[in-house]
C-alpha cells in the first residue's frame, strides 16, 4: 500500500482534505453547510439539473456554496446520452466557471450503472474540449484503462451502485485497480453508506472518497482519511 499524506493534488491544485462531499438531499441548506464545514472536505459536487438555473431557481444555493470556499465539482447527474452529458458539461463550465466536471452517464435506471461505451465517447469529447474529466465508472479494469487512454487523469470507480450504501462489495476489483493503475488518482464514488466504508477505501490505498449527505451526517468524517 502506498503512503498517503494529508495533502494531495488534483490537476495541479493542492487540496488539504481527501474527502469530497455531495451537496444534495440534505434536510435544509443550513444542515448542508454545517455538514460540509464539519467534514473539512476540499471539494463539493453540485448538480446543475437540480436547481433549474434557467429560472433563477438556484441563486441562493450558489451563494451558499460560494461562502464555503471549496472547489466546486459540477456533475452531469441524470444524463443518459453522450449529447446530453456533453451539453450539460458545457453549461456547467459557463455557470460555475470551472473546467472540472464529474461525468455521470447512466446506462441503467435500475442500479444507475454507468454506460461504459457512452462514457468513453463523452470523456474523449470533453477532454479534447479542455475539460478536466472525473468519470464516474464501475470497477472494471479494462474500462478504466480505456478511460485513461482517451485522456482521463482521474477516475471515480464505484464501491457499490448509487444509493445502496452497501460499501465496497468487490474489494478484489478495487484493489486490482489500485495495483494496476498506481499513478492515477482514484476516488471511490457511490455505495459508501458508513464512515467505516470510507476508511476501508483509504486502507486500500485510494486517494480520496466522495461522501453523500447520509454519510456526512452519520458520523464525524473529519478523521476518516487519516488511514
Amino acid at each position: 500500500m502506498k503512503h498517503i499524506s494529508d495533502q494531495w493534488q488534483l490537476f495541479g491544485q493542492s487540496l488539504p482534505s481527501r474527502l469530497l462531499i455531495g451537496s444534495a438531499l440534505y434536510p435544509s441548506p443550513s444542515i448542508m453547510c454545517d455538514a460540509i464545514r464539519t467534514s473539512g472536505a476540499s471539494v463539493v459536487t453540485v448538480s446543475l439539473r437540480r436547481q433549474a438555473p434557467q429560472h433563477q431557481g438556484g441563486n441562493d444555493f450558489w451563494a451558499l456554496l460560494k461562502e464555503l470556499d471549496c472547489q466546486l465539482l459540477p456533475n452531469t447527474a441524470g444524463c443518459h446520452s453522450v449529447q446530453e452529458a456533453t451539453t450539460m458539461a458545457q453549461m456547467c463550465r459557463e455557470i460555475f466557471h470551472t473546467d472540472w466536471i464529474k461525468l455521470e452517464l447512466i446506462g441503467d435506471d435500475y442500479n444507475l450503472q454507468p454506460d461504459p461505451i457512452a462514457l468513453l465517447q463523452a470523456s474523449e469529447i470533453l477532454v479534447k474540449d479542455g475539460f478536466k474529466v472525473f468519470p464516474y465508472c464501475t470497477d472494471d479494469l479494462v474500462i478504466c484503462r480505456r478511460l485513461i487512454d482517451v485522456g482521463c487523469e482521474v477516475l471515480m470507480p464505484w464501491a457499490a451502485p448509487i444509493g445502496t450504501g452497501k460499501g465496497i462489495i468487490n474489494p478484489y476489483a478495487l484493489t486490482t485497480l489500485r495495483e494496476r493503475l498506481p499513478s492515477i488518482p482514484l476516488i471511490v464514488d457511490a455505495g459508501i453508506g458508513l464512515p467505516s466504508h470510507a476508511c476501508q477505501a483509504m486502507e486500500l490505498g485510494y486517494d480520496g472518497v466522495l461522501l453523500n449527505s447520509a454519510v456526512a451526517q452519520a458520523g464525524d468524517p473529519v478523521n476518516m482519511a487519516a488511514a
